[in-house]
């Protein structure tokens, strides 16, 4: 199902160029059309655990899932290079 503008979601597998990891949650911002025509983007703004904006990023929207009350957030520290 693809989720709407604004709608909380969780990554679906590990996405290392931007540091995440499967099960983050971040929240939709925006979609993008692929340039060569393949599958649509999801434009992410992801935030640490007291709302502080981190990064955004684009990843295939096929790699996130909209977040349900079945779901439980977890915490962690990033991995700093």
């Amino acid at each position: 199902m693809k989720p709407t503008l604004y709608q909380r979601v969780g990554l679906l597998q590990n996405w290392p160029d931007a540091g995440l990891r499967r099960g983050d949650v971040a929240t939709v911002v925006d979609f993008a059309a692929h340039p060569a025509g393949g599958e649509e983007g999801c434009v992410l703004e992801v935030f640490n655990a007291i709302g502080e904006s981190l990064r955004v990023v684009t990843v295939p929207i096929s790699l996130v899932t909209p977040l349900t009350a079945e779901d439980i957030p977890a915490v962690r520290r990033p991995v700093v290079a």
